[in-house]
Parts: structure tokens; sequence; C-alpha cells
């Protein structure tokens, strides 16, 4: 009972939240604060100072000395520039420690230096993050002491959205006016927001930090460029749900108390199915909240995994062969007053309301399948998607047993008239009880699939900001809302549009519903047959960005302008090319400078040994290490023809201006040559002595933890 009481204690320590506010601020600014907070109105700027001084108070009486403008640039990680509370000093030579309103809700940094996809030049290094006060503060304590961190927005001087959470919220507006127009239609008076609520799955490898740093891929990269499969990988399934080992559990604890003193509701914690992973999962919270803390569950994973010796890898396939990593983002509509807009109940095939907002989101997904697609993108997703537990590259939507029949009998009938239910399942065992079965089973390969009350999108990578999927969900199924809504809003008999709009929608986009097996080769030919889109790589995914349907899409609802998303391909056709010339970058290094050295290193010692077997026993055979001597001579010619063709390529692509067509040639010929030069060096791998290798091998990594 005493450590409920401290985690009851310790939850929210950290952060300037409503309790905070509500004994600190006076009534009347709390009021206004909270209404702004709660209702998403403007910040009355009469405030600021009043509640700048009150968190500036509650952040040094806990040790703070600096405060900080936490914002989400475009580069994947969030950012920050730390100033102290320290004024200019007093006539008596004391410091004055002071934090306006003017500095809570507005702050200056360099936007020239983030990347802007053009939007900003070199000389044009104005750029501003502005208070997000639906976020609360946190204070971070760790090395650098304890600092005061502001979430924000980062924006260029001309107002151009150069972040992740700027869209976010714009986003959050769009689907909080069309869904009030749906709920509107059916009666509902009393709602007066609706908020996406987000709960993104958190998975992880961790690794012995003394091994990480002898290897340069890891280091550089993020992911094992080179590695030999060891003779154990996942195929037993024991390490999945298995016992956490101690130093693990050791890590976790600090983690979980890290991220509650910051309010986040960290719940779930396991062993993942590939060796040394792991998962961690919070409760859900609204967008832009789970957001936020999502970047703090990573950023306490790196920090808290190096106190324990160990480093948290985050990228979304560091070995092949086994899982890779992902982050699954369960979204669904919540309104104020509790409603969740996509619970079907127990009779969905009479809960009216439900099937609309299922039929838009089947249509949204249909539509905009390339964009959702997009939204999961990065490179280490392209190593990931398609296998080990991930997802394919086809969007489709997985409903179950119950939706699907439902949708059938609309369909096929005209009418739904009953609806699946679920049975009792009977263990066989006397002592065990039977229990209350679920309509439908889970589908684990499919990339967007209905769990009882919301969508799981399966297809986030790990190292990824979830905010780029949530703004492509929030709008797209704005888009959706709104199109039905001013259906319906004009119909003279409501009960009878509604139907005909769902049975509709159903039937214009059933094609995206798919319960089978999405690993499967029949589904490949089965999707193509649908003429549903098969994206396979990240820049054949860019282009999703700029087409005129999705510019129509977001400029409708002020979610992006057309320059900003071609700004953001442009950032994403950079960042790959990028990526990839520093893997095949580090790749030439590691051959070069310790692969090709250590085998040459086996192959001369190989060879003395022959000529020393030869001068002392003539008639010896020794056939075996002249065939091993043969063989390693091989690999070692065809891995130093493929480094050289690599360097070639690398240098080739790096000539490119073009940022488009430099991440294509990246992805078509560098990436290849990259496969060319890992395939004989993890032969060797299995054949030079293991006190020659010059570096930690996959099972010293996953199994040495």
């Amino acid at each position: 009972m005493s450590e409920l009481v401290n985690i009851a204690e310790l939850f929210g320590k950290n952060v300037f939240n409503e309790s905070v506010m509500r004994e600190r601020l006076p009534k009347s600014v709390f009021k206004k604060l909270k209404q702004t907070i709660e209702d998403g109105t403007e910040l009355d700027p009469s405030i600021a100072d009043v509640v700048a001084h009150a968190m500036k108070d509650w952040a040094i009486e806990r040790g703070a000395t600096h405060y900080t403008h936490w914002f989400q640039p475009l580069t994947g990680i969030t950012a920050e520039k730390h100033d102290s509370f320290i004024s200019v000093p007093g006539h008596d030579g004391k410091i004055i420690m002071e934090f306006s309103g003017k500095e809570l809700i507005k702050g200056e940094s360099d936007a020239s230096s983030f990347p802007s996809g053009g939007l900003r030049a070199t000389f044009e290094a104005r750029g501003y993050t502005a208070w997000d006060c639906t976020s609360p503060a946190f204070l971070r304590e760790d090395a650098i002491g304890v600092t005061l961190c502001i979430p924000t927005a980062f924006c260029s001087y001309k107002g151009e959205a150069l972040d992740q959470k700027t869209p976010l919220l714009r986003s959050m507006q769009a689907i909080d006016t069309q869904a009030l127009r749906i709920l509107r239609l059916f009666g509902n008076t009393n709602s007066k927001r609706v908020v996406p609520s987000v709960g993104p799955e958190q998975e992880y490898f961790l690794v012995d930090r003394e091994k990480y740093l002898k290897r340069k891929d890891l280091i550089y990269t993020g992911r094992t460029l080179f590695g030999a499969m060891p003779p154990k990988g996942q195929e037993l399934d024991d390490h999945y749900y298995g016992v956490i080992r101690e130093r693990i559990g050791s890590f976790m604890n600090e983690v979980n108390r890290e991220l509650w003193k910051l309010g986040v509701t960290a719940k779930t914690q396991h062993n993942e199915v590939a060796p040394a992973q792991h998962e961690l999962a919070p409760i859900y919270t609204q967008a832009n909240l789970a957001v936020d803390h999502n970047q703090m569950i990573m950023e306490t994973l790196k920090k808290v995994a190096g106190r324990h010796g160990l480093t948290c890898l985050l990228h979304e396939k560091p070995f092949a062969g086994v899982n890779g990593s992902g982050k699954h983002n369960n979204w669904s509509l919540v309104t104020d007053d509790g409603i969740n807009m996509m619970n079907p109940g127990d009779t969905p095939h009479e809960n009216v309301q439900f099937l609309l907002v299922l039929a838009c989101i089947l249509k949204a997904v249909d539509v905009h399948a390339d964009l959702l697609r997009e939204s999961a993108s990065d490179v280490g997703n392209d190593y990931r998607l398609g296998g080990n537990e991930a997802p394919p590259a086809i969007i489709s939507v997985f409903l179950g047993d119950q939706l699907e029949d439902v949708i059938d009998q609309l369909c096929n009938t005209g009418e739904a008239t009953h609806s699946k239910q679920g049975g009792t399942l009977k263990t066989g065992v006397a002592t065990l009880p039977d229990l209350d079965q679920d309509v439908t089973d889970r589908n684990r390969t499919s990339p967007f699939a209905f769990t009882n009350n919301k969508f799981e999108f399966r297809m986030v990578g790990s190292s990824d900001s979830i905010a780029s999927s949530n703004v492509v969900l929030n709008t797209i199924v704005a888009e959706a809302f709104k199109e039905a809504a001013d259906i319906l809003e004009k119909a003279e008999d409501f009960d009878m549009a509604v139907h005909d709009l769902v049975k509709t929608l159903f039937t214009e986009h059933r094609r995206i519903v798919f319960n089978g097996n999405g690993y499967s080769k029949s589904w490949l030919k089965e999707a193509e047959r649908r003429g549903l889109p098969n994206i396979t790589c990240m820049v054949e995914a860019i282009p999703a960005l700029t087409t005129d349907k999705a510019v129509k899409l977001f400029e409708t609802f002020h979610v992006f302008t057309r320059a900003e998303l071609k700004s953001r391909a442009e950032v994403e056709y950079e960042a790959y090319a990028k990526v990839i010339n520093i893997e095949a970058r580090a790749m030439t290094n590691i051959a070069g400078k310790q692969i090709i050295p250590a085998v040459i290193r086996y192959t001369t010692r190989l060879a003395d040994s022959i000529g020393k077997i030869t001068g002392v026993c003539p008639e010896a055979d020794f056939s075996v290490q002249k065939e091993l001597l043969l063989e390693t001579s091989d690999l070692l010619s065809e891995m130093k023809t493929a480094l050289a063709e690599l360097i070639d390529l690398s240098e080739n692509c790096k000539m490119i201006v073009d940022a488009k067509e430099r991440a294509l040639a990246c992805h078509s010929q560098v990436v290849p040559a990259m496969e060319r030069l890992r395939r004989p060096a993890d032969i060797l791998e299995r054949i030079v002595d293991k006190d020659l290798w010059p570096f930690p091998s996959y099972g010293d990594l996953l199994f040495e933890v």
C-alpha cells in the first residue's frame, strides 16, 4: 500500500498542472487559462505575466535555474535553447530572478539552421516559438540541473509552420469543428468539443553500452550495417512476454518513475518478440499531449539507459533477421463529456451515428491511402515494413467479423438487421471460469485495424514522431465528416438520408476492408485487383504530399499551405539522401578500416599455417585449410569490388543537385550497393576467428545484455 501512495505522490510532481495552477494563480487568472485550455479559445495576453511569475516561482522552488522553449522541428527530435532566470543585477549587486509573460509566450530561434525545405534561406534567420498552453510546462532533472521546459510551436518569421506541433494543433481544430457537426445532426447539444485521443505504444532495443561503443555502425546510424545472425534468434518465441531480467527491470523501474514525475502515464511494459527488444505503452490522452509525451518517453529511454550501462536503440530495424520496432498509434475521437465516437455498442447495426463515423473513416482512408502511407514514412521504416510483425506497405482496414458482416448486410440487402455476438470460451478446466469471448479476433498484419473502440495505425516507425500520422488522420477524417455533414444538413428526411449515405459510402469504399493475412502473396495480387496503392519505400511515398488532392485537402482545413507541403517534401527527400549517404560512408569506413584488415590478418594466419604444415609434414592433407583460404580470398575480392562500387555510387549521388533526384538515386543505386557489400562481409564473419573479428557480433549484442 505504501508503494501505491508513493506512486500517487510521485505522479505529476514535475508538472505545472491544473492542481498547481489552481493553488498558485488568482482565481480569475486560473479560470481564464483553464477556459483557454479546455475550449481552445485564444489566450488572454493580460494574464501572461501572472502565469509566468507563478510558473517561475514554482520552478525556482524546485531548484530550476534555467527555462527553455521546448519544440519539435523537422529533425525528428526535440530542440531547446536554455536561458537562466537571472536578470540585470540590482544596485546592491544582488541578482534578480525574472521571467515575464512575453518570455513565456514567445521565444526566438534561428529558423534557417533547422530543416525548412526552402521556406527559410540562410540569411532569413528569424523564427519564433509560441507557448502551447494546452500542454503543461514541466521540469526536467538531469546532469544539467533542473530546467523549466515550456512546450511550444515553432514557425518562421512569415508564419509558416517549421515544426510538428503547429500542423497538429491546426488539424485538431479541423476535426473538432467537423465532428461537432456530426454530433449535432444526431441531436447532441451537450458536447462542446471533440478531441483526438491517442495512445502510442513504443518499441525499442537495449544493448550493452560497452559493446555499442565498439560498433561504429550503431553509433553513426542507429542500426547494424553488418552482422551475421547468431545460432539462435527469435524462432523459439521465448523472449516475448518472458520474465524481465533484473538489469532490464532496474532500467524500466527508473524509466517509469522519471515518466510519472513528468505526468506521463507509463502503464504497460514487457519484453517484445525479438531478443533485447521491449515495449512501453502509456494510457491514452489528447493528441498533442500524446505527441509531447512520446517525445519525453524516447528522451527518457535514452537518458536512463546510459545510467544503467545500456544504450537504447530506437531505430526501426537495428538488426537484420529479427523483428523491427514500430510505434502503434491508437486513435479515437472523444468528446469533452466522455463520449467515444468510435464506440459501436453491443448492437452496432442499430448505432447509426457509429456507422456514419465508420463509413466516413473508411472513405477517408481509401481516398487518402497514399497520404496515410506517407505519414509513416522514414528511412528506417523502409527496412521494417512488410515483415516480422510489421504491417505491409499496402494500406487496408481490418474491421473484424462483426462489423464486416454489418457492412455486407447493408451493401447486399440495404438493411442491417443484426450484429454477430461474442460467445463463451470454455477452457476445459473445471477450476477455471468460462470467459466472455470477443466478437472478433485481432489481426496483427493489418496496418489500420479497428480494435473495439479505436483504430490502431501500426505503420509508424519507432524513432518517428507520431505527429505526422495524427495530422493526416485528423484532417482526412475531418474532410469526410464535412462532406457528410454538408449532405445531411440539407436533407429533408434525415433518417432516410443518413441510411442512404452510409450504404453508399460502404459500397464505394469497402475495397479498403481486408480481414485476411496481410503478409500473404495472394493479398498483393488481390490488392492490385482492388486498385489499392502499394507504396514500398519512402521516396515513392513522398510525392503524395504535393498532389493537387493533398494540397486541396490541407488548404481547405488550414492545416498546411501549398508552400508548407512543398517544403516538407523537400525536407524528406533531403533527409533520405543524407541518411543513406551517412550509412554508405559508415559502411565503407567499417569495411575498409576494420573488416578487410581483419580478414587479411585471418588469411595471412591461415596461409602461414599451411606453409608451416607443408614444411614440417609435406605428406599432410591440408585441403580444408586450402578450401578455407580460397573461399575467404574469393569473398574478400567480392567485398573489395563491392566497396569500390559503393564509394563511386555514393560520391556520384552526392553530386546530384535536385533533392528528389538525389533521393531516388540513393534508393535505386546506393541501397542495393550497400546490400552487395554486406553479403560477403556477413559470410566472412561466420568464417573468421572471433578474436580477429573487429566488433561485437549479433549474439554479443542481443543475448549479452
